[in-house]
């Protein structure tokens, strides 16, 4: 969506959108289809799969044929691709109760929440800069939400006792960690 927001058509001198999203749509779909390759449930993500690629036919089809000017386009395609950051931001969230449930760090990946705080921090202030709300609020929200799951990590990781069982180099692709509550 975010590539397609930064298209020319939708949202001028937005280069640095679509490039950026562009590298990362196609990285995406090598993990996509890597995952694919290995997966058992391949029917189940067809199926999810054709439900985005119509859903993303359906707004690009709304977006080019019915609106015209790039400020309705930009709204359209902006105000979806915030609902959307929104609910990849806002869905850990069932993390974090988890985690302050059990007073146990096991299911909050520490790397990857540190990499998705740094990376909406910057397109936060990316937006800050060009002054793009679509932007703004949903890498606000996102920056404030790892941020509180980094406080979590930092407040419980000491009540969390951790026996690796994979080796380092594998740890940040399936982290298998059996981890016991402390008193």
């Amino acid at each position: 969506m975010w590539c397609l927001y930064g298209m020319p058509s939708v949202h001028p001198d937005s280069l640095l959108v679509v490039t950026i999203n562009s590298i990362g749509l196609i990285i995406e779909s090598i993990y996509v289809g890597v995952f694919f390759l290995y997966s058992n449930k391949r029917r189940t993500m067809l199926l999810f799969l054709a439900g985005e690629v119509f859903f993303f036919l359906i707004v690009l089809f709304i977006t080019f044929f019915c609106l015209h000017g790039t400020t309705n386009r930009s709204m359209l395609v902006g105000l979806i691709g915030t609902v959307m950051n929104i609910g990849m931001y806002t869905s850990t969230l069932t993390v974090m109760a988890r985690v302050i449930k059990t007073k146990s760090v096991k299911y909050l990946p520490f790397y990857l929440t540190l990499a998705n705080f740094a990376n909406c921090t910057i397109w936060f202030s990316y937006a800050l800069i060009k002054f793009d709300s679509y932007f703004l609020i949903p890498n606000g929200l996102g920056a404030v939400c790892r941020l509180v799951q980094l406080m979590l990590f930092g407040y419980y990781y000491k009540t969390t006792i951790c026996d690796e069982e994979d080796d380092v180099d594998a740890s940040f692709i399936s982290t298998k960690i059996t981890c016991k509550h402390i008193g």
